[in-house]
């Protein structure tokens, strides 16, 4: 990928740590890009967390280095660590093994503090939840709950339904038309996966196992190529 002008590599002894010799490092989803939890590095523990390729922190409370999973198991894979504008500040992109608070939530972030009334985010993590709400809590006129009760055949009757007419708006050349058929399936596919038992994360992680070979495979051929 070619960088842009503000693209470039960061020496880690460019990075600027307070007069504590911290610095705050966001953690984030590498697959739903959602923030997991604010956390602190010293020099230490950053060197520690390139060097093994998983999450090391500095504890301010305990004053002492911890290894994100290291009594859980719940690792945290690293997949890029990013600084700021003012370089006194990360992001740390991981794969996750498994929930990052300490309480068992998926994220650390989860006391709502304010929320506009007029605008709201739109994820599709969101709506396989609230789907998913729907099936545990089924309410009388939602026609998510009606496909719910009906079960499986009809489900997947429906997302039969909605693929032909995805094809037949995608043979018209019709973009609106397409997009409105698309959305259409992709929702009765997130119905049909809830049903299954199968999560949006499970989705990424199959795509995202799927671009790691095939880039192991491009890279393999390219070196045959050059033999």
């Amino acid at each position: 990928m070619q960088k842009t002008a503000y693209q470039r590599e960061l020496y880690k002894d460019e990075l600027k740590f307070d007069e504590r010799g911290l610095i705050p490092a966001v953690v984030t989803d590498a697959y739903s890009k959602k923030v997991l939890t604010l956390a602190y590095m010293n020099r230490e523990s950053l060197e520690i967390s390139i060097k093994e390729g998983k999450t090391c922190f500095f504890s301010r409370s305990r004053q002492k280095l911890w290894r994100k999973g290291e009594t859980s198991g719940n690792f945290q894979h690293i997949v890029s660590i990013t600084a700021d504008c003012d370089n006194d500040a990360l992001t740390v992109e991981v794969i996750k093994d498994g929930p990052a608070c300490h309480t068992g939530a998926d994220s650390c972030f989860f006391n709502v503090v304010y929320k506009s009334a007029d605008l709201d985010s739109f994820s599709v993590d969101g709506l396989y939840d609230l789907l998913d709400n729907r099936r545990q809590n089924p309410q009388e006129g939602s026609y998510t709950s009606y496909l719910f009760d009906k079960g499986l055949d009809k489900i997947l009757k429906k997302v039969g339904e909605e693929s032909t007419e995805v094809i037949i708006a995608g043979k018209a050349q019709d973009r609106a038309e397409t997009v409105y058929e698309i959305a259409d399936l992709a929702y009765h596919m997130l119905v049909l996966m809830v049903q299954a038992g199968i999560s949006v994360e499970d989705v990424r992680r199959e795509l995202a196992g799927r671009h790691v070979i095939n880039k192991k495979v491009k890279q393999e051929k390219m070196a045959s190529d050059k033999m």
